[in-house]
């Protein structure tokens, strides 16, 4: 008998965890690959009780994606993969679920509209991963996938991947290159209440025109909440402009806004008739925010750090609760919310996640979380004269943005000058691409206690790697939480990690001065014997 599987012109590639969500390369991307473990996750919630974030077949399960092509097309240039929406379609369908399509709209805009009717929903994006790169995030009824969910959704994977790669070809819905039979298809008609909905939670709460007098240059590329944050920042009373519209997907990575990227933001601003307070934007699904700050005397754009931005944005929203993971600027030890810190969390939003709830558990009424990009989760519903903002524990772009513009336009600061109140403390984060993340691993894995080398071992190899001639202290304390975060006599930090989504190796660097934090940056990514590099060629040898 023929089956699918030995009819296969390809060798499959598993579609792994990340961070949050899956991703991979889009030519890896088959339809079956993305059917059999939407369908393993859509079955799981099944089996969930509704308090728990269970779904129940019959019912509505919702979905949305962002702008990136192979989400809902066929791409030429990745192999002929794509159509990401229609396999997911189909999986719903499987399932017994109804599918219905939110169209094109944030992540956080899904999140809100699918968790406030109780049901499921699956966002495709890449987030901000180079657009080579695609894959979709599953949340339950009440929120996001947790990590201790991902072992058994995987159990049913492999499961199911012995079904269909076994069921006979002729009977399969899949072809030779594991795409769906028919072919092309059109994604169901949007519906438009989850865009609507996102705008009203935003523009109800803050209400009237708070924003008044603002002007703001809004860069939109490629982002697929590029007009929903026009829309609300103007509705707010400000000024918004848009400028930077691209229909080529830009892959904006707001935890690393490098130096070509900021030419491209300086040049719109420069290109307006009248100087604008502020420049905003987010990322390619709209979860994670960009805030620059623009000097009224030179004109120049200053980016920003998304840590920095959510201590700022905490400040503004009193909270009593405040949860980051390992690699956000450590100014917040030296800030005001200092007392309100939660034990640092491993990276990604799900470890946010779990640490908010720890602290609503423990009593807490106001708590927030963010991360090193931007990203902002509000564990806690918040009042504001007599209106509330009701709690969204997944990455959002438009409160962060929202309220440092209104502490900005309450307190009379540009922007450079409210971010000037913060302790000084200064960070830069930087990443080399095409880095396998095995060989990544490997250098975590060579200094970690697992290693068998001492603590005092591993400092004293590392200080050869992060010498005094490049102005660094003595190693004096290691930290593998998530990476590994290296400390350094004097108070300089460098944090190496394999980047959760992409074969990409980062380095977070945080200093007492800008120009230290971005030297350190550049020196962990210098090519072609820079500090990563030259961690990767010892990681190799025994």
């Amino acid at each position: 008998m023929e089956t699918l599987q030995s009819r296969l012109q390809y060798e499959p590639k598993i579609l792994e965890y990340g961070t949050s969500g899956r991703r991979g390369l889009v030519t890896d991307l088959t339809q079956l690959e993305i059917y059999i473990n939407a369908l393993a996750e859509l079955e799981y919630l099944q089996t969930l009780p509704p308090g728990e974030g269970g779904i129940v077949p019959g019912d509505n399960f919702y979905y949305a994606y962002d702008l990136r092509p192979s989400s809902t097309r066929f791409v030429a240039g990745d192999g002929g993969r794509g159509e990401i929406v229609q396999a997911l379609e189909e999986a719903i369908r499987t399932s017994g679920m109804i599918p219905v399509n939110c169209g094109p709209v944030p992540t956080p805009a899904l999140a809100y509209y699918a968790i406030g009717h109780r049901k499921g929903s699956m966002m495709v994006t890449g987030s901000h991963i180079p657009f080579d790169r695609n894959g979709y995030k599953t949340n339950t009824s009440c929120g996001e996938l947790r990590k201790e969910d991902e072992e058994p959704i995987n159990e049913r994977v492999r499961t199911l991947r012995q079904r269909y790669y076994g069921q006979p070809f002729a009977e399969s819905p899949f072809d030779e290159k594991g795409m769906l039979k028919a072919g092309h298809r059109e994604v169901s008609p949007p519906a438009g209440e989850a865009r609507q909905a996102y705008i009203r939670r935003y523009v109800d709460f803050f209400a009237g025109e708070p924003l008044r007098g603002m002007r703001l240059l809004v860069y939109q590329h490629s982002a697929v909440g590029r007009d929903i944050l026009v829309e609300i920042l103007q509705a707010l009373g400000a000024e918004a402009i848009p400028a930077g519209r691209s229909e080529v997907f830009v892959p904006v990575d707001t935890e690393n806004v490098d130096d070509r990227q900021l030419a491209v933001i300086q040049a719109l601003a420069d290109g307006l008739d009248q100087p604008a307070d502020a420049v905003v934007s987010t990322d390619g699904d709209s979860d994670r925010p960009l805030v620059l700050g623009i000097d009224r005397r030179s004109g120049r754009v200053r980016f920003f750090g998304g840590d920095l931005l959510g201590l700022l944005v905490a400040e503004q929203l009193g909270s009593d609760g405040v949860v980051v993971p390992v690699n956000c600027n450590d100014a917040i030890d030296r800030s005001r919310l200092r007392d309100h810190l939660e034990p640092r969390t491993r990276i990604g939003s799900p470890y946010v996640i779990a640490g908010i709830r720890q602290a609503v558990a423990r009593g807490k009424t106001a708590v927030c979380g963010w991360e090193a990009n931007g990203g902002f989760l509000l564990g806690s519903d918040l009042r504001r004269e007599g209106r509330t903002l009701q709690a969204l524990a997944t990455r959002d772009a438009v409160l962060p943005i929202l309220a440092v513009l209104l502490a900005s336009a309450e307190k009379g600061m540009p922007l450079i000058d409210l971010f000037g109140t913060l302790p000084r403390r200064y960070g830069k984060s930087a990443l080399l691409k095409k880095i396998p993340r095995a060989d990544s691993r490997r250098i975590v894995e060579r200094y970690a206690p697992s290693a068998g080398r001492t603590r005092q071992e591993a400092q004293e190899e590392l200080a050869r790697f992060f010498p005094a001639s490049l102005g660094f202290g003595a190693v004096n304390g290691l930290d593998f939480t998530d990476g590994m975060r290296i400390f350094f006599q004097g108070g300089e930090v460098a944090h190496v990690r394999p980047s959760g989504n992409a074969d990409e190796l980062r380095i977070y660097a945080y200093a007492d001065t800008q120009e230290r934090a971005e030297e350190i940056a550049r020196l962990g990514i210098a090519e072609p014997d820079g500090i990563l590099r030259r961690l990767l060629v010892a990681a190799r040898r025994p």
